[in-house]
């Protein structure tokens, strides 16, 4: 059992965590012909669009309400409905994800009277789907964020319908990169089971060359897959973060629901194969029996390397669960774990303390580990600590490949593996070679 520790100090210094907005904006991204709507002034989506454009490489569509000063203090809303009547002219989406942020949040603009009137005023857009996702960025972080763009989706869209056996809902924890949504729709689907994922960010940013240029997004779910969640016969939760979008379909259509806090590591995989086994009811496809006993021999060969090695990790705390269970499983000791925002798991957590905080606590906590986990943000922080870094989470913009990167199932976990323990040989003999020269140039 973990207690959390808040810092006592007034101000953030090196920030953490990255803003709600960015996290529910980051969900949208994960539904096809839609367009992101930040009601805030011009700034809040030009640095949530920068975020995004340098960890993934892609195009990032983000549209913003573009509040100015006058307009924040008159009022919102004609700046909402000026921004809809113009998406609708100029790019045609689907669906609307409209985020508030810290300007708008403060100021109490009423949204969804706001939305009320304007499908009063304009008629010729009841077609369109409006999601309304409430993302302060003063508090919570892209987690939160990403957690209540999920929940309104799943409360706006769907419909009911009779159920088909073989259809079961996925929602997919903002830890899951779209490599990892990718290998999760193969193996359900290698159970003959029919995923939909909510949202599918491994149709969307997996960086693939559409036909030709769209301004929204040309890949995710689609608003038809959306409307028929009601009829999936199951909904596997993949992060503690969608427990509230999985109740909610459970109230809406009496869908059962299981959360699987975690896909890495031998056990958590496995229980999650045992349940779409018992769902499908067919067995485990020898293709994963054979992955298992890969990663079982990647686990012998890395555990030397990680036995006892003190590892800090900042990280949103769904996926710093993911990774205190995964580096326990191998004998690594958590030396500190920095996080962004609270949430029920925090207190779960196998280690003695962690710390709600930002990276100036983490550089501090940090000292004397043997690796850090973290975003690009911890890079000048592992060298001036002369500590390896492996970067996880967002953003990570001097490294390629993040959208294709994978942690989960036994495949990629041992891509987890084979990476860390590279860092963990590579320091090994770095630190070995400093100490051969620093005898020789002594004598």
């Amino acid at each position: 059992m973990a207690i959390a520790i808040i810092p006592e100090k007034s101000v953030t210094v090196n920030p953490l965590k990255q803003s709600q907005a960015l996290g529910a904006s980051l969900a949208f991204l994960g539904l096809k012909g839609t367009m992101p709507l930040f009601h805030g002034s011009q700034g809040c989506t030009a640095f949530a669009k920068v975020v995004l454009v340098r960890h993934f490489r892609e195009a990032i569509p983000l549209a913003t309400t573009a509040m100015t000063e006058v307009t924040t203090i008159l009022g919102g809303e004609e700046n909402v409905e000026q921004a809809i009547l113009t998406l609708v002219e100029k790019v045609q989406p689907e669906i609307i994800g409209l985020c508030t942020t810290g300007l708008t949040e403060t100021r109490g603009d009423d949204m969804e009277m706001f939305l009320k009137d304007i499908r009063e005023r304009h008629p010729e857009l009841n077609h369109l789907a409006i999601i309304f996702a409430p993302t302060p960025d003063f508090k919570g972080a892209l987690q939160d964020g990403f957690a209540v763009a999920v929940e309104s989706i799943v409360k706006e869209i769907p419909k009911a319908g009779g159920i088909k056996p073989e259809q079961i809902t996925i929602l997919a924890g903002s830890a899951l990169t779209p490599g990892d949504v990718q290998e999760i729709r193969e193996i359900v689907t290698a159970f003959g089971l029919e995923p939909i994922f909510v949202p599918d960010l491994g149709a969307s940013l997996d960086g693939h060359l559409e036909d030709g240029y769209t301004p929204i997004t040309a890949s995710g779910t689609t608003l038809k897959q959306l409307r028929s969640l009601g009829s999936s016969a199951f909904t596997l939760a993949l992060g503690e973060s969608m427990l509230g979008a999985a109740k909610i379909l459970e109230d809406r259509f009496g869908t059962s629901y299981q959360v699987f806090r975690d896909l890495t590591g031998l056990e958590p995989v496995d229980q999650f194969l045992q349940k779409l086994s018992l769902l499908s009811g067919n067995p485990v496809p020898e293709k994963y029996r054979r992955q298992r006993r890969q990663l079982q021999d990647a686990m012998l060969d890395t555990h030397f390397y990680f036995s006892s090695k003190g590892v800090s990790l900042a990280l949103e705390p769904d996926l710093l669960w993911t990774m205190v269970g995964f580096l326990q499983s191998m004998g690594a000791e958590i030396h500190n774990a920095v996080t962004t925002t609270r949430s029920p798991l925090l207190e779960h957590l196998p280690i003695q303390n962690v710390t709600i905080g930002d990276l100036e606590d983490f550089e501090k906590l940090a000292i004397g580990s043997d690796l850090l986990i973290g975003n690009s943000n911890l890079n000048t922080i592992s060298k001036r600590l002369s500590i390896p870094l492996y970067r996880l989470g967002i953003p990570i913009y001097d490294r390629l490949g993040n959208g294709l990167f994978t942690k989960v199932g036994y495949r990629g976990t041992i891509e987890l593996l084979f990476g860390m323990g590279n860092l963990f040989i590579e320091h090994e003999e770095s630190t070995m070679m400093n100490q051969w020269s620093s005898v020789i140039s002594q004598k």
